[in-house]
Order: C-alpha cells, then sequence, then structure tokens
C-alpha cells in the first residue's frame, strides 16, 4: 500500500493554478451564464484537482490511478467548454489557445502519472 502526497505532484501544482486563471476568466463571463457556463466550467476545473488530491490518499496506486481518469475526463470537459465559450463569444479565441494548451499539459501529465502508477 502506497500512498502519495499530492501537495508533491506537479500535474496537482498545475492543476490547482489553472483553477485560479478559469475562476478569472469566467468572471467576465455574462450573468446569465452564471448558473450554466459559468458554474459548469468551474465545477470541472475544481474537479481535476480535487480528483488528484484524493486519489493520492487511496491504498493502492490502482485506486489512485481510478481517481486520475476521473480528474482526466473533468480536464476533457473543461477543454470542450473553452471550446464552447468561444463559440458563445465569451472568451476570445486567442485567450482559449492559451487555455487549451494549458489543461492539455494537464492532460499529458495525468496520462504520465497514471502510467508510472501502473508500472
Amino acid at each position: 500500500m502506497r500512498k502519495h502526497n499530492f501537495k508533491n505532484l506537479e500535474v496537482w501544482k498545475k492543476s490547482r493554478a489553472f483553477v485560479a486563471e478559469i475562476y478569472m476568466v469566467s468572471a467576465d463571463f455574462p450573468n446569465d451564464e452564471k448558473f450554466g457556463l459559468i458554474s459548469q466550467i468551474r465545477r470541472a476545473v475544481v474537479s481535476i484537482s480535487l480528483n488528484i488530491s484524493e486519489g493520492s490518499g487511496r491504498g493502492t496506486n490502482k485506486d489512485f490511478v481510478r481517481f486520475l481518469d476521473f480528474a482526466y475526463g473533468s480536464a476533457l470537459e473543461v477543454e470542450n467548454l473553452i471550446y464552447l465559450c468561444v463559440d458563445l463569444k465569451h472568451l476570445a479565441e486567442e485567450k482559449s489557445i492559451e487555455l487549451i494548451e494549458k489543461v492539455n499539459e494537464i492532460q499529458r501529465m495525468i496520462n504520465g502519472l497514471q502510467d508510472r502508477l501502473s508500472e
């Protein structure tokens, strides 16, 4: 049984910083999106770091990998929501490219951690 300290994981640190960025960007969305896109993208981005931290405390690497699957799914959800925000003109194309690059990096880091834990 091997537990991990999530605070030492670079992927957790990046996902945590990404939460702050998504919160700042979504603060500029129209008020009528408060219970729509704003709520959805914020819940999804928070879910990435939450699942990483929760999984790190599970009893086995297999359990941790399962929670990393959840984190990866949330990262895909955030990526899709960024595209939707551009489609709805709530987010500039230039900013979306930057955000997509960051969420893609988090996705790659999650995959890499899963690979290491599965060895």
